[in-house]
């Protein structure tokens, strides 16, 4: 899910707003990124999400913030395979899916260690 919406804002941002690839997949990340985050809360770690609206502001910090690393090396993957990838692997779609199943591993891990470690305490 996380690949599509990267790639469905990637085109949003270099088609529609006419950025260049590589500001487009800064952009296409964090959408992703946010998009992930409500995943996550709903799907992935229900039991485990925070309430409270002060609660729910950290979690998401937390999550952005966790999520950072993979965002570098989802971008980092992506960049690097688009600038100096060979024959296929260079193209911008294909360097980006590759960027995002990078940085999956990254997210997933830091998510369920620093973000959605254990169920809330019900107040």
């Amino acid at each position: 899910m996380k690949r599509l919406l990267a790639w469905a804002w990637s085109q949003a941002f270099t088609r529609t707003l006419q950025l260049d690839a590589d500001p487009a997949l800064a952009c296409a990340i964090f959408v992703a990124m946010c998009f992930t985050w409500v995943g996550n809360r709903y799907l992935t770690f229900g039991a485990r999400r925070a309430h409270g609206v002060r609660a729910i502001v950290e979690e998401w910090l937390r999550f952005v913030g966790a999520n950072l690393l993979g965002a570098v090396v989802n971008y980092g993957v992506a960049l690097a395979l688009v600038h100096y990838g060979p024959g296929w692997l260079g193209n911008l779609y294909v360097a980006q899916a590759i960027g995002v199943l990078a940085g999956l591993v990254f997210n997933f891990t830091l998510s369920r260690l620093l973000v959605f470690r254990t169920p809330p305490s019900p107040t």
